[in-house]
């Protein structure tokens, strides 16, 4: 066998592995039960509470109730006191498991004393990391974003500094990337003091690849992972689980309450299915459907990807899909 025909075997092979593994991965999710079993009391034996940001609606609310659901106390945060205290209501009534409300607006950055003073003393199971924004509720290429930086002309005026504070740039800032690491700051401590707990870091399935005209929400998504992955690396020994939770179509209020079909599913749905791949690694997409889309949108060239073909069809299928 000469240099070459040595060369396409070893080539061939490599193939036949990295394929083969894929197709035992597919078959895992398709088995999570099976394959990622948990026991009943898998959350309880961990803790008493549960923690979620962006726990008023959409997919945080929909954690809230089934971490509640299943045994757990929960810590809700958001930044409208009237619909945490409704969710808190209803999450109360149904499963019968205390729940705790912080007001928190996550697009600032001078409240995380605040949380860290009402998390004091509470044995912590679960953090969700869900809380999150869009630049824009459209789709749009980045320097048409609404109000991405909106200053008065005089730098020495108050409103000068209140604005800079609230432009669209710091807010997804502040709100997609700074929560989440200040939330682990405040909550992973006691995790690592005893030895167990999990980490649960929303990603969207955007950040599978570069994202024309979801450029910095993408972005932003992107450190999720990063961060997740690093973060379960070096507290895996510890028995601290850190996951991030990479999604596509959701029905919430950021996806303008898309009508849920196979591909785009209820919050409800999602989280009861992205609960059971809770072992299946430090990155899950969350549902057999959102994997198989992960791949195609991997598999697709970057250069259809990133075309202007598609990126106006992108924005036109979005509009349609959110009645605009």
């Amino acid at each position: 066998m000469d240099l070459i025909e040595l060369f396409f075997v070893c080539l061939g092979a490599a193939v036949v592995v990295f394929y083969g593994v894929k197709m035992v991965c597919f078959a895992k999710m398709l088995y999570p039960r099976v394959c990622f079993p948990q026991p009943d009391s898998f959350f309880t034996s961990m803790g008493e509470w549960a923690v979620v940001t962006g726990g008023s609606d959409g997919i945080g609310k929909a954690y809230a109730f089934e971490l509640a659901g299943r045994g757990l106390n929960v810590v809700i945060l958001s930044r409208t006191k009237d619909k945490l205290d409704r969710v808190a209501l209803e999450i109360g009534e149904t499963t019968g498991q205390k729940v705790k409300v912080i007001v928190a607006d996550f697009t600032e950055d001078d409240m995380y004393e605040h949380i860290e003073e009402n998390l004091k003393g509470l044995n912590i199971s679960v953090l969700v990391n869900n809380v999150g924004i869009l630049p824009s509720h459209i789709p749009c290429k980045f320097l048409q974003t609404k109000d991405l930086e909106q200053l008065p002309t005089n730098p020495e005026s108050d409103d000068h500094a209140k604005l800079r504070r609230r432009q669209r740039i710091t807010k997804v800032i502040n709100c997609n990337v700074k929560a989440l690491v200040k939330m682990c700051q405040i909550v992973l401590p006691g995790m690592e003091k005893r030895g167990k707990g999990v980490i649960v870091n929303i990603s969207s399935g955007v950040a599978s690849v570069p994202s024309p005209m979801y450029t910095m929400y993408c972005a932003s998504k992107v450190f999720v992972e990063r961060f997740s992955q690093g973060l379960q690396a070096e507290y895996k020994a510890k028995r601290i689980m850190i996951q991030a939770v990479a999604p596509f179509g959701v029905s919430t209020p950021m996806t303008g309450y898309q009508k849920s079909n196979m591909v785009t599913l209820t919050a409800e749905d999602f989280v009861r299915t992205s609960l059971e791949y809770l072992q299946a690694g430090d990155k899950t997409y969350g549902s057999i459907c959102h994997t198989v889309l992960g791949w195609m949108v991997q598999a697709v060239p970057q250069q259809i990807l990133h075309s202007e073909t598609m990126q106006d069809s992108l924005l036109e299928y979005v509009k349609k899909r959110v009645g605009t």
